[in-house]
């Protein structure tokens, strides 16, 4: 292989790229952002990637999820903070069933980009872009708003920043505190049917921390925080080239723009642009692997990304759909036994599960979501390895976009409450919901 450099990848076929009508423009604003600051520190990327090796071997489990498309202009308290409520309460959660540490990465202060299926879209005779997340064009449809900018790249910048700020003041400043989880409760916990549960769950916590308490050995500041990391598909590369720089001890290229990025399900090619600037980085990375993967290719890039199989290195975030998920795993998992490569395996039950009604929403069915949670955890215990994580997306608002579920939304229920821009999202119940049977499941297997 050629020598890696940040810019390696311009060697590569780049999927999923905008095109921008003016490169200068677009190399003014890179130029930019290479001189803005850091949004992550190496030593927290260093730290996420030693707790994702536990989860790997089944000492910890990787909570990741959040917003399919972050909009800039839900970069405002109220959003923020129920993003963090319901991972946190999901947290709560999976700790007290699974007895185990659970590592939080929210999709959240980066995940502005989308892969589209096709470049463009037509309607009533007109054909235009297509809308690929906020840090490339706008929803209207319209020549002016679906056009590629690149100062988008600079606001998104400033709007990841400004997330990733206040989700650290509340995560170190009290919001987390572990002693009073009832200052996490949404406006409506009162509505799910497992809310009794989850309240009982939390009583059982409080006597246990009372317990610690009195015992002594531990201070209240070390239940008061928690550690929370971000996340975001690494798609616009010109974007993630400018984030990516050395690490102040010179050590290795961090891309620091995010603690955790991942590669796409049609950006993974082995000898494309993606793969190419993701085998340099230091960074903990996923990759999303669906139906297409095939053994000998997850192998050959196994190889490409982690050539040195450091533990850690490695998630795979697989997304089958409830109905070919018992086909294509176990020949995956057996390559990658054979191949001796360390890999922390995650489930997306989201993205092989997506329909469109007759009215024209997309939306997923919830049994079909839970059906392949339960799938994951059963094939993996038939061949001796361990579900580490999963990824979802999900949002803190009372929305209506998945059907089905304790609350029993139908196909009717969508037009009530359909927010989400590109993909539809689990609701607060429904990640609840999803948390009890995770936990569940890791106690059985």
């Amino acid at each position: 292989m050629t020598p890696w450099g940040p810019s390696s990848w311009k060697t590569k076929p780049a999927r999923q790229q905008p095109e921008y009508e003016n490169p200068d423009e677009l190399n003014g604003v890179l130029e930019r952002l290479t001189h803005r600051p850091p949004l992550v520190t190496s030593w927290e990327i260093e730290r996420l990637k030693t707790q994702l090796a536990l989860a790997s071997t089944g000492s910890a489990f990787l909570l990741q999820g959040g917003d399919c498309n972050e909009s800039f202009k839900a970069c405002r308290p109220e959003p923020i903070e129920k993003k963090l409520k319901v991972l946190l309460q999901m947290s709560l959660v999976l700790v007290y069933g699974m007895q185990k540490p659970v590592i939080r990465v929210g999709r959240i202060a980066g995940q502005y980009a989308k892969p589209r299926s096709s470049p463009t879209e037509t309607r009533d005779g007109s054909t235009l872009s297509s809308y690929r997340g906020d840090c490339v064009n706008q929803i209207p449809f319209t020549p002016q708003a679906r056009a590629a900018k690149p100062n988008r790249l600079l606001t998104a910048y400033a709007r990841s920043a400004q997330t990733l700020n206040y989700l650290r003041a509340l995560s170190e400043g009290g919001f987390a505190d572990i002693h009073h989880p009832e200052n996490w409760e949404l406006d409506f916990v009162t509505q799910s049917a497992r809310a009794a549960e989850y309240h009982q769950m939390v009583r059982g916590i409080g006597d246990a921390l009372r317990f610690i308490d009195t015992i002594g050995g531990v201070t209240r500041a070390d239940l008061s925080r928690v550690d929370f990391y971000t996340s975001h598909e690494a798609l616009v590369l010109p974007y993630e080239q400018a984030m990516t720089r050395r690490a102040l001890s010179g050590d290795g290229w961090y891309n620091l723009g995010t603690h955790f990025p991942w590669i796409g399900d049609r950006t993974r090619d082995i000898d494309e642009a993606h793969v190419e600037y993701f085998r340099g980085i230091a960074n903990p990375i996923g990759v999303k692997i669906g139906p297409s993967a095939t053994p000998d290719k997850l192998s050959l890039l196994l190889d490409r990304l982690n050539p040195d199989q450091d533990v850690g290195r490695m998630t795979l975030i697989c997304r089958f759909g409830a109905d070919k998920i018992r086909s294509a795993l176990p020949p995956l998992i057996q390559a990658v036994q054979k191949a001796g490569h360390p890999v922390l395996w995650s489930i997306d039950p989201m993205h092989g599960n997506t329909i469109t009604t007759d009215e024209g929403y997309k939306t997923r069915h919830f049994d079909a979501i839970l059906d392949e949670v339960r799938e994951s955890f059963a094939i993996h215990h038939e061949h001796g390895t361990i579900v580490g994580g999963v990824h979802l997306e999900l949002t803190g608002s009372n929305v209506t976009e998945c059907i089905g579920g304790a609350g029993g939304l139908s196909s009717t229920d969508l037009a009530r409450a359909y927010e989400s821009n590109v993909d539809p999202r689990l609701n607060y119940e429904q990640a609840m919901e999803i948390a009890f049977l995770i936990a569940g499941c890791g106690r059985n297997h």
